[in-house]
C-alpha cells in the first residue's frame, strides 16, 4: 500500500509597494528646481587683498556674500537640500526644521521657499535681528531659543511634533557636499588660481561653524594631491581649538561664540580634525579689527568670521615673509557686515562686550606696513 505524501508548498513571496508617482513627480520637479539655482548663480568672486608686490605673496579672499543668499551658507543649503530631497527626507507640505545661528537658516529659508515647504529655524535669542529679518524675508519663521545649547534638541523636537524633517546641518555638512569636485569651494578656488603668479596656495583659511567647508577644502586637497595646507582659525567661546589640540572629541564650551556662524559649543560631526593641519585661537577683538581694516583698506564690509579668517591669513602671510616663502595664501570673506551694523560695526556694542579692538587695529597697520607680525 503505497502513502502519498503531499507536495510541500511554495512559501510566499512577501511585496509591499510603496511607489508614489505623485511624490516622485514632486520630487523631480524640487530637485530640478535647486539645480536650477546652480545654473542660474555665477561662481563667486576671487577677491585680491593688496600687500606690497616686493614682499613675494599673494592673499585672496573668496567672496561668498555674493550668492543669491548673501553667503557661505548658499552652498551648504543647497548641498543638504539635494541630498535630503534624494535620501527621501523631505516630503511636500511637510516644514523643514534647522538648528542654525544665521546664516545657513537664511540659505535654507530661501530653499525651502524655491519647492515650496515651510520652513523653522531654531536659533539663539541673540542671533541679529537681521538675519532674522532674512530669514522672514525669504519665508521662515524664527523660534528662538535662550540656551543656545538647546537647539538641537528643541529642533529635533519641532521636527518629530510636526512630521517635519530636521535638516541637522552638523551632523550632514561634511557628507551632503561632493568633495571630490562638482564645482565645490575648493574645486572653484584652484579654477580661479590657475593663472594667478602662483596657481597652487601654501594655506587655505576656513573657519568652522558645521566644519564642513574646512572638510570639503582637505579632503579635496588630498584627492588631488595638492600640497597646500589648511588651516582653521577660531573665535574664543568655541571648543574647536581645544577639541582639535587635546584630541578629545568630548570637548564642550559653556558660553556662546559672538563671532556670528563660526565656533560651537560641542565638537560637531561634522568637523574633521584630522584633515586639519592647523588651528589658531583668535581674539574676537582681533576678528573685528581685521573687519574694519577690511573695509577702510579695501571698500568691503564683511562679517565676523571673515576678520577671524583674515587675521590668522594675515599671520601665515607674516611667517611665509619672515622664511623667506614665495607663494599664495586664500582666506574666506562668508558674508556681508550690513547683517552686523548693530555688532561689529557698533562702538555701543564693542563697549558693552568690553571689547577693545585698538590694539588690534594698530598690529594689523604695523604688519601690513612692515610684514612684521604683532599678534
Amino acid at each position: 500500500m503505497s502513502t502519498e505524501h503531499p507536495q510541500p508548498t511554495a512559501e510566499p513571496t512577501l511585496d509591499l509597494d510603496r511607489s508614489d508617482p505623485a511624490y516622485r513627480s514632486w520630487l523631480k520637479d524640487a530637485v530640478r528646481k535647486v539645480q536650477a539655482d546652480a545654473n542660474r548663480s555665477a561662481d563667486t568672486h576671487l577677491l585680491r587683498f593688496p600687500l606690497p608686490e616686493q614682499w613675494g605673496i599673494d592673499l585672496y579672499l573668496k567672496d561668498e556674500s555674493t550668492h543669491p543668499t548673501g553667503s557661505l551658507k548658499h552652498r551648504l543649503a543647497r548641498s543638504l537640500f539635494l541630498y535630503a530631497l534624494c535620501n527621501g527626507w523631505v516630503r511636500p507640505g511637510r516644514p523643514v526644521i534647522e538648528a542654525s545661528s544665521g546664516s545657513t537658516a537664511v540659505s535654507e529659508a530661501y530653499f525651502a521657499r524655491l519647492i515650496g515647504v515651510p520652513f523653522v529655524a531654531v536659533m539663539p535669542a541673540g542671533t541679529s535681528t537681521e538675519k532674522t529679518r532674512l530669514i522672514e524675508l525669504h519665508g521662515g519663521t524664527c523660534h528662538l531659543v535662550d540656551d543656545p545649547r538647546t537647539v538641537y534638541d528643541v529642533s529635533a523636537r519641532l521636527a518629530a511634533e510636526t512630521g517635519g524633517h530636521y535638516m541637522d546641518q552638523f551632523t550632514y555638512a561634511e557628507r551632503a557636499t561632493d568633495w571630490r569636485g562638482n564645482n565645490n569651494i575648493a574645486e572653484s578656488i584652484y579654477q580661479q588660481m590657475r593663472l594667478e603668479r602662483y596657481p597652487e596656495p601654501t594655506w587655505i583659511v576656513a573657519t568652522a561653524g558645521t566644519g564642513g567647508t574646512s572638510a570639503t577644502v582637505a579632503r579635496y586637497v588630498r584627492y588631488m594631491q595638492y600640497d597646500t595646507r589648511v588651516c582653521v582659525p577660531d573665535p574664543e567661546n568655541s571648543c574647536f581649538f581645544d577639541g582639535w589640540a587635546a584630541a578629545d572629541p568630548t570637548a564642550t564650551s559653556d558660553r556662546s561664540s559672538r563671532i556670528e556662524g563660526i565656533g560651537r559649543p560641542r565638537m560637531e560631526p561634522s568637523f574633521l580634525p584630522h584633515a586639519i593641519d592647523r588651528m589658531m585661537r583668535v581674539p574676537d577683538a582681533a576678528s573685528i579689527a581685521a573687519v574694519r581694516t577690511l573695509e577702510e583698506r579695501c571698500g568691503h564690509r564683511a562679517g565676523g568670521s571673515t576678520g577671524t579668517g583674515l587675521w590668522a591669513a594675515w599671520k601665515l602671510v607674516a611667517e611665509m615673509l619672515a622664511d623667506g616663502q614665495r607663494g599664495s595664501v586664500v582666506s574666506l570673506l562668508c558674508d556681508p557686515g550690513d547683517r552686523y551694523l548693530e555688532k561689529y560695526y557698533s562702538d555701543t556694542w564693542l563697549a558693552e562686550q568690553g571689547l577693545d579692538i585698538a590694539p588690534h587695529r594698530r598690529a594689523a597697520d604695523a604688519f601690513l606696513a612692515t610684514g612684521r607680525w604683532q599678534g
